[in-house]
C-alpha cells in the first residue's frame, strides 16, 4: 500500500550542486535550497527528490557514494540536511534522497577492504572471481587494481564496483546466491542506510538502477524484486509513510516489486517511444517525430501502445511516473518550441501517476552543448546551474564564473525566473496554473480512472478523467475526433475546440479540457 500522501504528490527534482550556492564557492548547498523552498512551494509542487548528496569522490557526479550516512561537504553538513528536512516538512513538502543500492565508489571503506588479500568482514561484499585471469562470466570486471587474487565486478562505470546481491542461478564457485549470507549481508547493510535517513526525517528513496542488484536475473527480475519485497516489507512494518521510486526500464516489473512508483523517461533508449523526444543521437538526419512537435507525425499510438500495457498492469497497485526531463536527459526545450512545451507540460500533468518537474523545465532552461564534467557526458548539458535573475551568473551564485560547477547560459535571452514573474504569460506562469488545475481536480489525481476515447494517427488525441474529457492537438494543422462534448464547457484551454459533426474539432496547437 503506498504511502498516503503519494497520490496527491507533484514532484520537483533538485540537482544540488546546480540549484542555489549560498556561500559563494560556485557549487549549490543545502542552506540554498531552504532558501528557496517557498519558491518551489509556489509552483504547486509538494515533493521533492533530491539528487545524490552522500560523501563521493564525483567521478559520476554523486552516484559513486563513499559514505551512505555522510552528506558530501560541497552541500554542508548532516545537520543542514536534517534542517532542510524539517523545513520542508513545515511548509507540507515531502523531501526523497536518491539511493544508490547497485554499486559504491571504489573509495568505499568497505571496498578498501574487500579488496585485502586477507578475509574479512567485506571480502564478499563485492562480487570478486578467484583468480586474477578468470573473467567474470561475462560481466563488466576490472583486473589489476588490488592485492586480492581475483578480478571483481562492475555496475556502471570503472569507479563503481558491484555490491554482492548475488546470482539468480550461481554456477561458479566464486558465485553466491542471493539467499546466501554474503548477499544478505548486502540487502541489511543497505535497509541500515534506509533507516538511518528515514530516522532524520527522510520521507523515502528514489531508487538508481533499482533492477540492477541480482546478477543474471531472469526476464521477470525474480531475484532482485524478491530482494525489494523484503525492503518494502521493512518499510510497511517501521515506516509505513515511506515511498520507494524505482528507475527500472521495466515499469510494470518495478511496481509489482514493491515499488510505490516508477518512471516512464522520455528517452527512446529507455524503450518507451517517446512524446517529447524521438530522434537518434547517432543519426540526426533522421526527422524528429517527437509527438508533440507541430511538424511530427501526430501518431500517440507509438507511445500508447507500451505505455497502456503497463498502466493497465499497475493502476491499481502503483503509479507510473511521467516527467518533463531529468538529470540523465535532454531538456526538452532542445527540441521542442514554447508552445509544443505548453502541450507536453499539459498532456503529462493531465494524465495519471505522480508526475516530476525538473528544475529550471518550469522556465524552458535550455540544454547546453557542453564537455563532460563528473561522468556526465551528454547529460552535462541539462545539469547547468538553475537561472534566478540576470545578476551575476544569472543569481545562482555570487562566486567567480570559473568557479561555477558548470557555466551558466551564456547565450543571449537566457530564461530567468525573475524574468518571466514579470509576465503573465510566462511558460512560469502557465506551468504554476497547470500545477493548480492538477491541484483543484480530484479526477486529475485519481490513478485509475483513464479512459483513452480516441487515439488515430493525425487525429486529434482525446481521453477521459473520470467527468473530464481533455482533447490534445500537436500538430501545424487542425484534427478532429468522433468525440461528444455536447452540453460540456470548457474548463481549461490552449488555443480552442468545438463541437462539430464529426464530433469534436480542434485548432492547430490545442489542447482543451471539457467538463
Amino acid at each position: 500500500m503506498a504511502a498516503s500522501w503519494l497520490k496527491d504528490a507533484i514532484f520537483y527534482e533538485i540537482y544540488p550542486q546546480s540549484f542555489y550556492d549560498t556561500n559563494g564557492d560556485g557549487i549549490g548547498d543545502f542552506n540554498g535550497i531552504i532558501e528557496k523552498l517557498d519558491y518551489v512551494k509556489s509552483l504547486g509542487c509538494n515533493a521533492i527528490w533530491l539528487n545524490p548528496c552522500f560523501d563521493s569522490p564525483f567521478k559520476d557526479a554523486g552516484y559513486d557514494v563513499r559514505d551512505y550516512k555522510k552528506v558530501a561537504p560541497r552541500y554542508g553538513t548532516n545537520s543542514d540536511l536534517y534542517r532542510l528536512f524539517g523545513e520542508a516538512h513545515r511548509r507540507g513538502m515531502r523531501v526523497i534522497l536518491d539511493l544508490v543500492p547497485g554499486h559504491t565508489s571504489e573509495e568505499h571503506p568497505w571496498f578498501q577492504a574487500s579488496k585485502k588479500a586477507e578475509k574479512n568482514e567485506y571480502s564478499d561484499r563485492y562480487i570478486w572471481s578467484n583468480f586474477c585471469f578468470e573473467g567474470c562470466g561475462g560481466l563488466n570486471y576490472v583486473a589489476g587494481e588490488s592485492e586480492r587474487d581475483g578480478v571483481y565486478v562492475l555496475n556502471f562505470f570503472k569507479c563503481q564496483p558491484a555490491l554482492n546481491y548475488g546470482f539468480l542461478h550461481p554456477d561458479k564457485p566464486w558465485q553466491r546466491a542471493a539467499d546466501s549470507p554474503a548477499a544478505l549481508a548486502t540487502r541489511e547493510a543497505m535497509k541500515d542506510v534506509m533507516r538511518f535517513w528515514l530516522d532524520h526525517g527522510c520521507d523515502g528513496f528514489r531508487v538508481d538502477m533499482a533492477d540492477s542488484l541480482v546478477k543474471f536475473d531472469d526476464e521477470q527480475k525474480t531475484g532482485t524484486s524478491a530482494i525489494w519485497h523484503d525492503v518494502r516489507a521493512m518499510l510497511d512494518a517501521e515506516y509505513p509513510e515511506a515511498v520507494l521510486v524505482a528507475e527500472w526500464s521495466h515499469t510494470a516489473l518495478a511496481i509489482r516489486a514493491g515499488f510505490d512508483a516508477a518512471f516512464c523517461l522520455n528517452d527512446p533508449w529507455t524503450g518507451y517511444p517517446t512524446l517529447m523526444r524521438d530522434y537518434d543521437r547517432k543519426h540526426p538526419e533522421k526527422p524528429d517525430n517527437s509527438y508533440f512537435r507541430a511538424d511530427g507525425d501526430g501518431d500517440i499510438r507509438r507511445f500508447l501502445e507500451p505505455y497502456l500495457r503497463e498502466y493497465e498492469a499497475t493502476k491499481d497497485l502503483g503509479f507510473i511516473s511521467l516527467i518533463t526531463c531529468n538529470h540523465d536527459t535532454v531538456r526538452p526545450s532542445w527540441n521542442l518550441s514554447d508552445r509544443e512545451l505548453r502541450l507536453a507540460y499539459a498532456f503529462l500533468f493531465t494524465m495519471p501517476g505522480v508526475p516530476f518537474l525538473y528544475y529550471g523545465d518550469e522556465i524552458g532552461m535550455r540544454y547546453q552543448d557542453l564537455p563532460t564534467h563528473e561522468g556526465g557526458y551528454f547529460r552535462t548539458g541539462s545539469r547547468t546551474p538553475m537561472q534566478w535573475d540576470n545578476t551575476l551568473n544569472l543569481g545562482f551564485s555570487a562566486g567567480c564564473a570559473d568557479s561555477l560547477y558548470l557555466p551558466v547560459d551564456s547565450k543571449r535571452g537566457a530564461p530567468t525566473v525573475a524574468a518571466q514573474e514579470k509576465k503573465p504569460d510566462s511558460l512560469l506562469h502557465f506551468t504554476r496554473e497547470l500545477l493548480a488545475l492538477r491541484g483543484e481536480q480530484a479526477d486529475l489525481r485519481d490513478n485509475a480512472n483513464l479512459e483513452i476515447v480516441h487515439a488515430e494517427k493525425g487525429d486529434a488525441f482525446v481521453y477521459r478523467r473520470g467527468g473530464l474529457l481533455i482533447a490534445v492537438n500537436p500538430s501545424a494543422h487542425e484534427a478532429s475526433a468522433p468525440a461528444d462534448i455536447s452540453g460540456k464547457s470548457v474548463l481549461y484551454a490552449i488555443g480552442s475546440g468545438e463541437a462539430a459533426d464529426a464530433g469534436i474539432v480542434l485548432q492547430p496547437q490545442s489542447f482543451v479540457i471539457f467538463q
